[in-house]
């Protein structure tokens, strides 16, 4: 069996990360992962549908997750590509956006004042509106890790003027993020790492390295980020979701041999 695609977007204002797994290729499952004092695991809404990762966002409170998908047999006014809003960690969408095709960028969460997406093709985004706002994502590499502290070490090549995609520097680009409250500092790169939606086979695989006293390289690490008090959250290429401190894995989910099982989402996943 082929692991799984995993990758995390924690919520700036809560221990919740939004987890997108895809495998079998046709598959996406999305959870809902508590990392606070009790880490725990929700598996939510299976997808027939091709989910674009760096696309996608965790509101600030993480409730709610816009995401971007493909889905060549959706029935419905917005169309088969399409930027929606759901509660996580189900895919209902509450109102949903179509768009032209896979170009678009997708949309995330920022101060409510501002709302770029104008009204849904799909439902209601009126109750959203009241404490969020929706704005289009400009291309750029490692768009989820940059709207969550990530920053570029001084030694990434400068984005040229031509590179409307920043695809021609990704290769070469390194995001970095300190450990909260002091420590070791995260570093990512790679050309897989930076868009999140090409095959790995051609594009590699994301390097992940602690840099600090010690420099140390995270082998078989597909995804990692810092929890609010300072712990490694980290997905395996082999399917494990992780919580490290101080080098040791203090608690682990195994979502290497789940199976599509599409079950009705409950009914509060209709609801804002």
């Amino acid at each position: 069996m082929t692991p799984p695609r995993i990758f995390g977007i924690p919520a700036r204002d809560a221990p919740v990360v939004a987890v997108l797994r895809r495998g079998p290729s046709d598959w996406c499952q999305i959870g809902r992962w508590d990392v606070g004092a009790r880490p725990a695991y929700q598996p939510g809404s299976w997808v027939r549908a091709t989910m674009y990762p760096q696309r996608c966002d965790l509101s600030p409170d993480g409730r709610w997750l816009c995401y971007f998908t493909l889905r060549r047999r959706a029935d419905w006014q917005a169309g088969p590509t399409y930027v929606a809003v759901s509660r996580l960690p189900w895919a209902t969408a509450l109102a949903a956006w179509g768009s032209c095709g896979t170009w678009t960028r997708g949309m995330h969460f920022v101060d409510p004042a501002v709302h770029e997406a104008g009204r849904p093709d799909e439902g209601d985004d009126e109750p959203l509106r009241r404490s969020h706002g929706l704005a289009f994502t400009r291309p750029v590499s490692f768009a989820v890790e940059r709207r969550r502290g990530w920053t570029e070490t001084s030694d990434s090549p400068p984005r040229r003027e031509h590179d409307m995609w920043d695809e021609r520097r990704a290769p070469h680009v390194t995001l970095q993020k300190m450990r909260p409250g002091g420590g070791p500092t995260l570093q990512v790169s790679g050309m897989f790492a930076a868009f999140r939606e090409f095959d790995t086979g051609r594009y590699g695989e994301p390097t992940y390295r602690l840099v600090g006293e010690e420099p140390a390289g995270l082998p078989g690490v597909l995804w990692a980020d810092w929890s609010p008090d300072g712990r490694l959250l980290v997905a395996t290429l082999d399917g494990q979701l992780q919580v490290r401190d101080e080098g040791r894995v203090t608690w682990e989910a195994d979502l290497s041999a789940l199976t599509p099982d599409p079950q009705p989402a409950p009914p509060e996943a209709s609801r804002w």
